[in-house]
């Protein structure tokens, strides 16, 4: 029996397990390949066939938008994506910024007729399109992709907790510094100064809730302080994790 290759992460309040909370990852690199009874977990989620497509999509195209029916989940292969959803009065907010490994719109799964929030690519994305029975099929008849579908809804619901607790208790400060933490995928593979791919500050005043001039402060701060630099691209050092970890 295959199993998933990581499992839930715990939330936990102003740690670096809180910064680092990830669903578990898919890639060409990683070499997972689940067999149970012949089936390849890694082909299904990155391989088109019957009610699977890959879409590919460039930065700012969006991939459904807030009311359109909701058929089909998603499972992100590459890139990045943002969900966001507008009020009837039209004030926009971002609600999560997915990446590799992650699957959205699995609403349709529950019998949610009509998508709750829109998806736009951040980045250049490959995803992988699932209509909604085919998933249902595959999850009933093999237990390696329900193990591993499982253990990422565990693990994005700790990670749901985890934003939480950091809306409510911790400033807007240092919610910003975990973000650019988890946008970096930070301390993965070892890598301790990573690269954080191209995101406004209007997009980040969205996701912490806050404006755009306090993002402008604080990213000024950071780079005095040398937690991080920027010129052309953003890069994340160690020492922004003594923010997130700091009582």
């Amino acid at each position: 029996m295959a199993r998933a290759k990581r499992g839930p992460a715990k939330p936990a309040s102003r740690t670096v397990r809180k910064a680092r909370a990830r669903s578990p990852r898919i890639s060409p690199a990683d070499a997972l390949v689940a067999l149970t009874d012949g089936f390849d977990l890694r082909e299904f989620l990155t391989s088109a066939g019957t009610g699977k497509t890959v879409v590919k999509q460039k930065a700012g195209a969006t991939i459904f938008r807030q009311g359109q029916p909701c058929n089909a989940l998603f499972y992100l292969e590459k890139g990045r994506v943002q969900l966001s959803v507008v009020s009837k009065q039209g004030k926009e907010a971002v609600i999560a910024m997915l990446g590799p490994g992650d699957f959205f719109g699995e609403g349709c799964l529950a019998g949610q007729p009509l998508h709750i929030s829109s998806a736009t690519a951040m980045a250049a994305s490959t995803l992988m399109r699932i209509e909604r029975d085919t998933m249902v099929r595959v999850l009933h008849d093999q237990r390696a992709l329900a193990e591993f579908f499982t253990a990422f809804l565990l693990s994005r619901n700790s990670r749901i907790e985890a934003d939480l607790i950091d809306q409510l208790f911790n400033s807007s400060e240092r919610r910003l510094a975990r973000l650019l933490l988890f946008l970096s995928d930070f301390g993965k593979d070892g890598k301790m100064e990573t690269v954080v791919p191209k995101v406004s500050q209007d997009l980040l005043a969205a996701r912490i809730g806050t404006t755009r001039g306090r993002i402008n402060f604080f990213m000024n701060k950071f780079r005095k302080l040398g937690m991080i630099e920027y010129n052309g691209e953003l890069k994340v050092h160690s020492s922004l994790l003594r923010l997130v970890i700091h009582e």
